[in-house]
């Protein structure tokens, strides 16, 4: 009985973790679903294998990918790990200067 109480904290920690780890494992599963069902012409992927390309088509389980100029290779869906966002344009140095001489936003004392 008493080597049951010792056993027993040990148990109830590694059911917690499993419970965790699960819930963590399917919240990644979901969004790799969400993921390919919202893929559509013209997005911008990478593929698991780090390859970066255009969407061109889409059917159930395959998406065509523009990877250079005219040319388009097919892909499973499963291959595609992530979409690539369009990235913020930079400031240059004059609206960044132009923002720094702004009265307004300098420092106060």
């Amino acid at each position: 009985m008493e080597q049951l109480l010792v056993f027993l904290p040990l148990l109830v920690i590694l059911g917690v973790f499993m419970f965790f780890a699960s819930r963590r494992q399917r919240r990644a599963m979901q969004a790799t679903i969400d993921l390919h069902e919202s893929l559509q012409v013209g997005d911008r992927v990478h593929t698991t294998s780090g390859l970066q390309g255009t969407v061109t088509d889409i059917t159930d389980d395959t998406v065509d990918l523009e990877i250079a100029p005219g040319v388009i290779t097919t892909w499973m869906k499963l291959a595609i790990r992530d979409r690539i966002e369009a990235e913020a344009p930079e400031l240059d140095h004059t609206d960044a200067v132009e923002l720094t001489a702004d009265p307004e936003r300098a420092p106060k004392d």
